[in-house]
């Protein structure tokens, strides 16, 4: 039985079975393991997520910022950017269906090996005061949400980067709201932990005053591998604790996996190249 964790598929479905054929995935064996950004982009995000649905347990997904965003398009709370692709989910005969199996997803998961090491997985990152037992809990938070009629009331006032700074304290929206972009949106932070949500540069090109989150002093996820999307322009990192998979699928790059089985410290790199759907800028 192989696990395989896979970045950002952004609506390259073509891209997303040439990757699984090429490992000859197996749903009745294997489990995926996606780091969020299922859709958007690319040129079949129903595609994406009819498969997902079709293997059932076999895929366990994370949700990203633009599979949110396709939630919020769908209820009428965001308009669709000159960018964005979500056409094949919202005119779909089906849409219902794709949009309910979406929002059923969470925002982090987790999974022990053999040996009892355990790797975190979110799309974007994490809080440096966050543990592995609260980053799961803070993700079930907002996932009650995502499942209960007071989803379309969240959508209209998810978007926003206040408040920038995780506290225990925070209620209500700005709770949410701060869940929400840290798992999602995260790259750059002071070390502290507020978080900065204009600069998209390669780790090395970090602002002033600024670090990325994995880099925090302090980090509670530390002691664990965390695996996460969300940031091309970082590149491939696959470190003992850490697994950053979003290779730029969607602009032309790669689609990547990481095999394991049951032990975290051995892996295997699976990538294959991609057609670029757009480009960046």
């Amino acid at each position: 039985m192989a696990r395989y964790f896979i970045g950002d598929i952004q609506g390259c479905h073509s891209a997303f079975l040439n990757l699984l054929q090429q490992v000859e995935f197996s749903p009745s064996r294997d489990t995926l393991y996606l780091l969020g950004d299922l859709v958007n982009r690319g040129p079949d995000s129903a595609g994406v997520l009819r498969q997902c649905m079709a293997w059932g347990d076999a895929v366990q997904p994370v949700l990203g910022n633009h599979d949110l965003h396709l939630l919020a398009a769908a209820h009428g709370m965001r308009k669709s950017s000159r960018r964005d692709t979500l056409a094949s989910v919202l005119e779909a005969p089906d849409r219902a269906a794709l949009l309910d199996w979406l929002r059923q997803q969470p925002l982090a998961r987790s999974w022990t090996d053999a040996q009892g090491r355990q790797v975190l997985m979110v799309h974007a990152g994490v809080q440096p005061s966050w543990t592995l037992a609260q980053t799961l809990a803070l993700s079930a938070e907002v996932q009650h949400v995502l499942t209960s009629p007071a989803l379309p009331d969240f959508l209209q006032q998810m978007y926003g980067n206040l408040p920038d700074q995780w506290d225990d304290a925070l209620t209500g929206t700005d709770r949410l709201r701060a869940i929400v972009n840290t798992l999602t949106r995260i790259r750059f932070c002071t070390p502290e932990g507020r978080m900065d949500f204009e600069s998209a540069e390669s780790a090395a090109q970090a602002p002033e005053g600024l670090v990325p989150w994995f880099t925090c002093p302090a980090r509670q996820t530390a002691q664990h591998v965390v695996a996460f999307g969300h940031w091309s322009t970082l590149g491939l990192i696959n470190q003992p604790q850490l697994m950053a998979l979003d290779t730029g699928c969607v602009w032309g790059g790669q689609l990547t996996a990481v095999r394991v089985e049951d032990d975290l410290q051995a892996r295997e790199l699976i990538q294959i190249d991609c057609e670029q759907a757009q480009r960046p800028g």
